[in-house]
Formats: C-alpha cells, sequence, structure tokens
C-alpha cells in the first residue's frame, strides 16, 4: 500500500482540543481545493511515495504516541484509512485533520476527525459533504476558519443549522491572522454567547508563520 507523503515531522500540536501536546504528523500530498488563505500550498503535489510499513517505521523514532494525519486533503488519497487502521491497531491515538469535502465514514471510528468548515473567505464554501455533520462521531471536532465578519456570520448559520451548538461536539473559531485580530473575533464570540473556542493556531505562535515542518 502506497501513499504520497508531503513531509513527516514532531512538533506541538496546534489546532484542536490536543493542543500543546507534542505529535508527530504525517503530511500527505494533494487537495481538491485551493482555499485563498491556504497555508500549506507546498503540499497540492509536492511528496515522496512510501510503503505504508516505511511509514512506521520512520514515525517509531519520536517516541510519542499522539499522531496527526494532515494535507492537503489526506482522504483523496485510497490507503489514507489503513494507515490510520494500522496506527489504532498499534495503540496510538489518531487524529485526522480533513476539509470536509470527503466522506469521513471512511476512516475507523476510533480515529478523531477534525473536519473543516470552509466560510466563504476561502472560496469553497459550496464544495463542503454536507452529510458529514450525520457522521460525526463522539469525540469528533469541527472548526471553522474565519477571515471576516461574513465567515463569521456564516459559521454561526451552519452551527445552528445542523444543530452543532449541543456542547457534544468541540467548536473551533480560528482567525486568518493577515485578516482578523484575535481581539476582535473574541469580542463577536462573548457578544453572541457562543459556545465555541477561540483557537489560534498554536503552532505559529511558537515557530512563525512561515515555518515548515514544526
Amino acid at each position: 500500500m502506497l501513499l504520497k507523503v508531503n513531509e513527516i515531522f514532531y512538533s506541538i500540536q496546534g489546532e484542536s482540543t490536543y493542543s500543546g501536546l507534542p505529535c508527530v504528523f504525517i503530511r500527505l500530498t494533494g487537495c481538491n481545493l485551493r482555499c485563498i488563505y491556504c497555508d500549506t500550498n507546498y503540499a497540492y503535489e509536492t511528496g515522496q511515495e512510501m510503503e505504508i510499513k516505511t511509514i512506521i517505521s520512520i514515525i517509531k523514532q519520536y517516541n510519542c504516541h499522539l499522531f496527526e494525519i494532515t494535507g492537503g486533503e489526506p482522504l483523496l488519497q485510497k490507503d489514507t484509512p489503513a494507515l490510520i487502521h494500522i496506527l489504532l491497531k498499534n495503540g496510538y491515538k489518531v487524529l485526522l485533520e480533513t476539509n470536509g469535502t470527503q466522506n469521513i465514514n471512511m476512516v475507523d471510528n476510533n480515529c478523531i476527525r477534525i473536519m473543516d468548515v470552509k466560510c466563504p473567505s476561502s472560496g469553497f464554501e459550496k464544495q463542503h459533504d454536507w452529510d458529514n455533520f450525520a457522521r460525526l462521531n463522539k469525540g469528533d471536532e469541527v472548526k471553522f476558519v474565519i477571515s471576516d465578519i461574513d465567515d463569521y456570520k456564516y459559521a454561526k448559520k451552519i452551527i445552528q443549522l445542523f444543530n452543532l451548538d449541543n456542547n457534544k461536539t468541540p467548536l473551533h473559531f480560528s482567525p486568518v491572522l493577515q485578516h482578523l485580530k484575535f481581539n476582535t473575533l473574541a469580542r463577536w464570540i462573548l457578544d453572541d454567547h457562543l459556545q465555541v473556542r477561540l483557537h489560534p493556531q498554536l503552532h505559529k505562535i511558537i515557530w512563525g508563520e512561515h515555518r515548515r515542518g514544526v
């Protein structure tokens, strides 16, 4: 089983309820979207084909039990579910970051799916697989990347429409740093009494906006 891998690295998890924990990241190549604010466009095409057994041998050196499969969009590669299953079988905790356009049910239910919901500023808000909201399991998480007030209003609408404000699904609002200040988004959340997490990208605060592989 082959996967095209853009990079494998050990860093601090920065975009979920696991934020702050050491984590091994497996970034797979390929994405079906081209979001305007994308910060991983280097993963669109570049990568090296690897057998899953090779990936496993590489990651063992890090002595870490938290793994994130990310991209790009990992679920575009047919053997991604197999990689996740093998990691889980080996006792690792596995996070999957997905853009929400692919059926998340192809992934083992013991994997924690962190599903992005694209807002209007991305240019791809209509590409979402809306059935994925019914496929969310306990422990899965939903993330909205917010650029402006229109994105914020859109995110609120989606939360209400799909009854996500039920305290069962962790909800993250992450500002696009070049366009929206943390305190502005915080004010909107407080004024509307939303039960969501204001979620800065912790890894960018630690390592800087443009550094790869950390």
